[in-house]
């Protein structure tokens, strides 16, 4: 038997961070046991199915890197293989019309509240012959006795009386399918083996096995992973921030970063922390994930972030860096390879767009001074270890690390001051703000010219500043 899973969002909205955790799983499962991935579109609800959302799905799972191997397919697309199949389970009163009233059925539900009753359809219509009118929804004929059991790959044995569940619509007034009915039906014609998705959807599974078993089809594997928490312990929302999986993308976060914690939401293996996408497909189980709800922690997405940024190819990390300086307005045409930049900054920063704005200078003149940073550091004191090390460094045949070093080192000695007094107020000077790496590497990535430049304006602004004292 061929595994095949499948992702099928509702076009709504974002792909929000729960659907992507659904979407890895499926994908793992499938990827694991040399299967197939399907990515369906549910866009039934033809009022609230956007383009746009259809887009941002699949934006975001191509950012993820989880490409599916078929699809991916439109439910609006399939209306008439949905109505041959409504069709048949009227024609074997496997299904029936009900004429209800909104009306009637109001006051049904109404009445059975009052009653301290779970509300539900009546069966008036079932077998009733003189049952009539001009309008009617069809409703599968769910059996009234026995029980559907079913074994959940995270929730173990699950078991629902028939009698608990209701004749369900699957056809509305107007003709239209509805959403129990499509994903049967999908699910059949696609040769889905596991349905991963939401708790939400545990009520829905024993309806949708039963039309299944109506229809003579198989009836796929479920696991319904739990929800996930924000960090304040409540369901996670927009209220925390980003939970559109493109906006963790706008926030500077990796794609392998947010699939490595995303696996971690409800699984894990061990202690371990760090996963590639060949262990998680090697290592991931349903059966191993927890039925308790995932709390989400930002630190730890920070952490993985930073571990990620320092430890892939510099050439990978830099293509994401790349956009981030690109939405900041930063020409990178005119500075170091942003390859260049990883090693120096990725130890100092939690995200690529922190990166972004923190190596700016890197790439661009300015004409101000961070003000703190200016007030302690561009005083008159700095005036003479400045000149003295731009004399030095202007001189340099060669523009490298070392050779910044052993001129700044000079620069103290023959001033006879620490390194703290060459080395803050050149820093200020250079970058604007009293926070770089490491000095010399930070002068290497600037042009010579431009560094002896922005001496003279930390020049400048000191005398200056003596001016107005």
């Amino acid at each position: 038997m061929t595994v095949v899973t499948r992702f099928a969002p509702s076009p709504t909205g974002f792909l929000h961070v729960g659907g992507a955790r659904t979407a890895l799983y499926s994908w793992l499962v499938a990827k694991a046991q040399g299967g197939k991935f399907v990515l369906r579109i549910e866009d039934t609800d033809r009022e609230r199915s956007t383009q746009p959302a259809i887009d941002a799905i699949m934006e975001g799972m191509h950012w993820l890197g989880l490409d599916w191997d078929e699809g991916p397919y439109y439910q609006s697309q399939r209306f008439e293989r949905y109505q041959e199949l409504i069709d048949l389970l009227l024609k074997e009163d496997k299904a029936y019309k009900c004429y209800c009233s909104a009306e009637r059925l109001e006051t049904m539900r109404e009445e059975q509240m009052a009653r301290g009753e779970k509300p539900r359809y009546d069966g008036h219509c079932r077998d009733n012959p003189n049952a009539s009118g001009d309008r009617y929804v069809i409703r599968f004929r769910n059996p009234q006795t026995g029980s559907v059991v079913f074994h959940d790959h995270i929730r173990g044995p699950i078991e629902f009386a028939n009698t608990e569940l209701d004749d369900l619509i699957i056809a509305r007034s107007d003709g239209t399918p509805t959403y129990n009915f499509c994903v049967v039906v999908d699910d059949w014609d696609m040769h889905i083996t596991h349905v991963v998705r939401g708790e939400d959807h545990v009520n829905n599974t024993p309806r949708q096995i039963n039309i299944l078993k109506a229809l003579g089809a198989p009836v796929p594997e479920y696991a319904h992973v739990s929800m996930i928490l924000g960090d304040d312990g409540k369901k996670l929302s927009k209220r925390h921030g980003a939970v559109g999986v493109m906006q963790y993308r706008d926030d500077g976060y990796l794609p392998k970063a947010v699939l490595n914690y995303l696996v971690r939401l409800g699984w894990s293996h061990g202690d371990q922390e760090i996963f590639s996408t060949e262990e998680m497909i090697k290592l991931f189980s349903l059966d191993e994930v927890n039925k308790a709800a995932s709390a989400f922690n930002t630190e730890k997405l920070n952490w993985l972030n930073q571990h990620y940024m320092k430890t892939l190819p510099a050439t990978e990390v830099a293509e994401y860096l790349a956009w981030h300086m690109h939405d900041q307005g930063i020409d990178v045409s005119k500075g170091p390879h942003l390859e260049q930049l990883i090693g120096l900054q990725a130890d100092r920063v939690k995200t690529l767009k922190e990166m972004a704005a923190t190596s700016r200078y890197f790439y661009e003149s300015f004409t101000e001074f961070d003000e703190a940073a200016a007030k302690k550091h561009l005083r008159p004191v700095a005036k003479e270890p400045l000149q003295a090390a731009q004399e030095r460094l202007g001189a340099l045949s060669q523009w490298t690390p070392e050779a910044i070093q052993n001129a700044l080192q000079e620069t103290a000695a023959a001033l006879d001051v620490g390194m703290g007094k060459v080395g803050m107020p050149l820093r200020v000077a250079a970058t604007g703000g009293g926070n770089s790496p490491s000095l010399d590497a930070t002068l290497a990535l600037i042009s010579q010219d431009e560094v002896v430049r922005r001496i003279d304006l930390a020049l400048a602004f000191i005398m200056a500043r003596e001016a107005n004292q």
